[in-house]
Formats: structure tokens, C-alpha cells, sequence
């Protein structure tokens, strides 16, 4: 007697699985196309990892493209250029310069395709239809108002080493921009011991750091354009023999590898933590609503950005690093 109502009960379950399967089929069909940096950074994978889950929630087709490194301007190129050629609805990209795929990206829009820039706005912004990212002058002071209590607190005449990421690229520029701002240092200040452009590498950001050590051992604020190059800086500073204690070392982006085995311990001081992942769910779910509902993106949208430390810095507000390691990419 149970058997009928058994099979009554599956073939329910069967034809309300259809059911809803034919209504996701009947979703009109939407292909986006994301091109990113490099696989090297855990930051990148974090992104596309991202994008990928949530085009296949969304049912949308997604193609991924990525270069060599942060200034791999032509591998991005090739991809933009391949994306239009297939057709997609909408492209996100993390320019590797602000400047250099104007003419590619204008070509992408005339076509009808929108493009939002992920992480890195192009220069103007309005290049693209919207910019979803981190509020990078805001995440540069926030380490450089870190930077400056810290210093101060150790009672020590700031002497800063400053890894920039390399010219043309506005995350970057936005990023050093705003750390001198909040450390309250004037363009042409004798604070600065040294500069490198380190195309946020850890390798070059270490042998950069080691050659400002030899020529300026006193440096004791390091600043890092991202956590790669504050990594190579640690490597450096420990391979000179520097009191770790004594140097305060800030970058941004909020890694679970750099959070966990650099802030936790102390190696780093701070870190800003930017959120990819946000960056990435936007710039999909943005592109899907504006095939499916006619929304069109525009303008930016923050993505957030948190100060994390494990040694607080007086009036300097931060969360801990137990926030840090829960609320990490990467990981």
C-alpha cells in the first residue's frame, strides 16, 4: 500500500525538479568575460574563484583571461579584444594600466558591451561603465595614519622605505598617495629614505628593499603597495639583521597566507584589508541584472576596506587579527 504513494511522492519531487529546471532554462542567457592580473597573487585566484561560483548560481556562461603579471598590458589586450570578437554581454577587467586599453575598452562599448573595472578604475573612470573596487586612498591612509602613531609611539624620527607598484596604474598611484596623506608627509619630505617600483612581486619588492638597506640602514617605516612586496620587504629586513621590533612595516590587501604567518606573529604591522570577492559578486550579479532587467551599471561602488593589526596604535581605530583570519581571502 505505501509503494504507490512512494512513487507518487517521487514523481512529484521529479516534475517540480523540471519544472524549476525549465524556469532557470527560460532565463535569457547571459556570457560575461573577466580578465584579471596573474594566478601568481592568491588575490587574483580569490577574484575569479568568485566570479566563476557566482555566474554559476546566476546561470551565466563566464570565460576567464588573465596575464603574465600586474603590468601585462598586452596578454589583457589579446583577451579583451577575443572577448568582443565572441560576442559576451559584458566584460569585467582589472586593468594592468589606466590608460593603455582606452582605445580596446571604447572599442568593447561601441559594440554594446558593458565593461566595469574591477579593483584598478581606469584614468578617467568614466572609461568604463562603473568601477568596482577597494577605496584605495583611503586603504593607502589608513596604513599611513597606522604608520605615523607607530612611529611615533616607538619615539623615533620617521626614515621610510616606500614599494610602490609601478607608473600608470591608478590602484597603485591612489595607494602611495594616500599613505603620505595620512602619515602627514609633504611630497618633498626627508622622511622618504627611498622608492621602488616593485610591480607588487615579492622578489623584486626583497631585492629592492635589501639594496635601500644597504644604502640607508636607518629606515624603520616600510611601506608596501600590496602584501607580495611587504613580504619580500620582511625577507629583507630579517636577512639584514634588523630588529623587527623597531621598523613598522604596513601594506594592504588581507590575505589569509600574509594574515596568518606575517600579522599574526608581528612581521607586519598592518595590513588594510580589501574584500576581491565583493569586487567579483558585484561585477557578475551587475552584468546579469543589466541583461535580464535592463539595469545599467555606473559610477563606483566601494568594496570596503578594514585596518587589521595585532598591535593597535594609538588613536589609530583597527580590527584584530581574530577578525582578520575569519574575515581573510585565500585561505
Amino acid at each position: 500500500m505505501r509503494t504507490p504513494s512512494r512513487w507518487l511522492a517521487a514523481a512529484l519531487v521529479v516534475v517540480i525538479t523540471l519544472a524549476l529546471g525549465a524556469c532557470a532554462d527560460n532565463r535569457p542567457p547571459v556570457s560575461i568575460g573577466l580578465i584579471t592580473k596573474q594566478e601568481t597573487n592568491p588575490y587574483w585566484v580569490t577574484l575569479r574563484k568568485v566570479a566563476e561560483d557566482t555566474a554559476h548560481k546566476a546561470g551565466a556562461t563566464l570565460t576567464t583571461a588573465t596575464g603574465d603579471s600586474d603590468v601585462d598590458v598586452e596578454s589583457q589586450r589579446a583577451a579583451l579584444n577575443d572577448m568582443v570578437a565572441k560576442g559576451v554581454n559584458g566584460i569585467l577587467i582589472a586593468p594592468t594600466d589606466s590608460k593603455a586599453l582606452d582605445a580596446d575598452i571604447q572599442t568593447a562599448r561601441d559594440k554594446g558591451i558593458t565593461v566595469i573595472a574591477l579593483d584598478t578604475p581606469m584614468d578617467p573612470q568614466e572609461t568604463t561603465n562603473a568601477y568596482f573596487g577597494t577605496d584605495n586612498t583611503r586603504a593607502g591612509e589608513l596604513v599611513g595614519q597606522y604608520a605615523r602613531a607607530k612611529i611615533d609611539e616607538l619615539g623615533l624620527a620617521p626614515q621610510v622605505m616606500m614599494l610602490n607598484l609601478a607608473p600608470g596604474i591608478a590602484s597603485g598611484e591612489n595607494r602611495g598617495t594616500g599613505f603620505r596623506d595620512g602619515f602627514g608627509m609633504p611630497s618633498d619630505s626627508s622622511w622618504v629614505a627611498g622608492q621602488a617600483d616593485t610591480q607588487g612581486d615579492q622578489a623584486t619588492a626583497q631585492q629592492a628593499m635589501a639594496e635601500a638597506l644597504g644604502r640607508s640602514p636607518e629606515i624603520n617605516v616600510v611601506y608596501a603597495v600590496n602584501e607580495p612586496a611587504a613580504l619580500g620587504a620582511v625577507e629583507a629586513l630579517k636577512a639584514a639583521g634588523k630588529d623587527l621590533a623597531k621598523v613598522v612595516v604596513v601594506t594592504i590587501d588581507g590575505g589569509c597566507e600574509t594574515m596568518k604567518n606575517a600579522v599574526r606573529p608581528g612581521d607586519i604591522d598592518a595590513t588594510a584589508m580589501q574584500f576581491p570577492q565583493n569586487m567579483a559578486r558585484e561585477g557578475v550579479e551587475a552584468i546579469v541584472a543589466k541583461v535580464r532587467e535592463g539595469r545599467e551599471p555606473s559610477g563606483y561602488l566601494a568594496t570596503g576596506t578594514e585596518l587589521v593589526s595585532g598591535s593597535p596604535a594609538p588613536g589609530v581605530t583597527s580590527k584584530n587579527v581574530e577578525y582578520g583570519v575569519r574575515t581573510c581571502w585565500g585561505g
